[in-house]
């Protein structure tokens, strides 16, 4: 294989200058201003009078925000699949199927061949961060592993496919591309989750150079590594020597670093992540781990965000990338050449810089937990769990909380944690990692330390946990088992829930 690291260098110098001087509100105006002109004879651009508006103030006053199911009811559902000068020019050919975080409802987003353009125009930013800071990278001498979805697509119509975006981006690939990626397409083609895994750790060369992926779904790799290549080793470096790269996103990281750190022992890998929705590529990690991934400016989104505080209010502030502030919690509204206008991603994010903008990804808006009135939030979650598995020494591999409802009258409300552990844990393990949770939580809500005072209000958290593999063969039985279905960490559905209550009575790791 020609090593063509030499090119993405030159590229690498190049874009570098361009970030240097990067003047963030010209930039989002402009891109705008591009939108707005491509879309104004669409069907969406003829009712918010696109032709008439100039600037962003313009814009935000004429169209108002949307979450996916407004403009699913009022735009894309009723002329689904056949999308013709909808909300985008010409036909939308691709949806990429994306479940929902807390409920698991599928959602159909349009993918057009120019946000395709966008992500791998944002692929190429993430090794620009990724040469910068090894300039003697050879990432493009050997292949890249993208642990994503089949490429065998949904027919929706003559012309129409769905299912995963990294299945769409896989089956788009540029043929100049194709030498550089694994898997081959018959193995890419696999829709079955456990099968395509096994066919990927049988087969997987020893010149791969970068992983990308959901980190739960890595994990689950490389413990298939092991299995299939029985005494040739238990760190990365004994599969892929000359490994460089791992890219992760979809899901906080800080649960899982402590268990990459031990597959990464030996190696000269570093991790990056990346924020990466079905909507968009939003922004990868230019610097270290917890410093925050800077925003992608010039590649065909315009970005509002919306103080989370202010998110039921009838007419919330819409802050442009210039207007944002460092420690506020914002929820992001995207306007992309995917035809989507105004549009709220579901996620929040905080501001870690200005200029440049970078962010973190906090949680969602919908992913709480406040059934009893402890309004606890994704990120103060994910964090309690972080920190009562260092305490017992064991990684946490997924895991999901939902309520416990009182039954009968007289009973106390609670929340029951279902958690997979890394190594099997012992009862006494388990009581010390439910205190620490709530230990945790009490130091950061006080709502949460009001409903936990005398345990009048909440019993202390219950765990269940499921074995080895659990969480995946779950997903499986559901039809969710893939790279862009993420376990939800907060689950507000009761049935749904329920449902995973009695996986894991059925399924208990004793």
């Amino acid at each position: 294989m020609i090593d063509t690291t030499p090119l993405l260098r030159l590229y690498t110098r190049f874009r570098s200058r361009q970030l240097a001087r990067e003047n963030a509100p010209a930039l989002q105006e402009q891109v705008l201003k591009r939108l707005i002109a491509r879309a104004a004879a669409t069907r969406f651009g003829r009712d918010h009078e696109f032709a008439r508006l100039r600037d962003a103030d313009d814009f935000a006053a004429a169209v108002p925000l949307r979450r996916y199911e407004d403009f699913w009811s009022a735009y894309w559902q009723p002329r689904f699949p056949n999308l013709i000068e909808c909300s985008w020019p010409g036909r939308v050919r691709f949806f990429a199927m994306s479940s929902g975080t807390s409920s698991g409802a599928t959602k159909f987003i349009p993918v057009t061949p120019e946000i395709l353009r966008a992500n791998r125009r944002a692929g190429f930013d993430l090794m620009v961060h990724h040469l910068q800071e090894r300039p003697q990278s050879r990432i493009f001498a050997g292949r890249n592993l993208l642990l994503g979805g089949s490429t065998l697509l949904t027919l929706r119509a003559p012309g129409v496919r769905s299912g995963d975006l990294s299945g769409i981006a896989a089956a788009t690939l540029p043929a100049w591309a194709r030498p550089f990626t694994y898997p081959p397409a018959e193995i890419a083609r696999l829709s079955d989750w456990a099968e395509k895994m096994a066919r990927l750790a049988e087969r997987a060369p020893t010149d791969i150079r970068s992983i990308a992926g959901i980190p739960s779904w890595m994990l689950l790799f490389f413990d298939e590594l092991v299995r299939r290549h029985p005494g040739r080793g238990e760190r990365l470096t004994d599969f892929f020597p000359a490994l460089e790269l791992v890219v992760h996103g979809g899901v906080n990281f800080a649960p899982y670093r402590p268990r990459f750190a031990e597959w990464l022992e030996g190696s000269h890998a570093e991790t990056r992540e990346v924020y990466a929705a079905s909507e968009g590529f939003i922004g990868a990690a230019d610097r270290g781990p917890g410093e925050g991934l800077r925003v992608i400016l010039d590649n065909g989104i315009f970005y509002e965000f919306v103080p989370v505080a202010e998110i039921t209010a009838a007419a919330p502030r819409r802050h442009r990338i210039d207007e944002i502030e460092t420690g506020v919690d914002y929820a992001p509204a995207l306007t992309t050449c995917a035809g989507l206008w105004a549009y709220l991603l579901g996620d929040t994010v905080r501001f870690v810089s200005r200029d440049p903008p970078r962010l973190l990804v906090t949680g969602r808006l919908a992913y709480t937990l406040s059934a009893f009135g402890e309004h606890l939030t994704g990120e103060e979650i994910e964090a309690a769990v972080t920190s009562a598995a260092q305490a017992i020494g064991s990684g946490v591999r997924d895991f999901a909380v939902g309520a416990l409802y009182p039954e009968e009258s007289g009973d106390t409300g609670g929340h029951l944690y279902i958690v997979e552990f890394e190594r099997a844990v012992s009862a006494a393990e388990r009581t010390r990692f439910a205190a620490a949770i709530d230990a945790d939580l009490i130091g950061r809500n006080l709502d949460y330390a009001d409903h936990r005072a005398g345990g009048f209000g909440l019993l202390m958290p219950q765990i269940a946990v499921l074995p080895e593999g659990g969480f995946a063969e779950w997903m499986r039985r559901r039809g969710r088992l893939g790279s862009q279905n993420k376990v939800p960490r907060i689950i507000a559905d009761p049935a749904l829930f329920k449902e995973l209550r009695a996986f894991a009575a059925a399924n208990r790791a004793d």
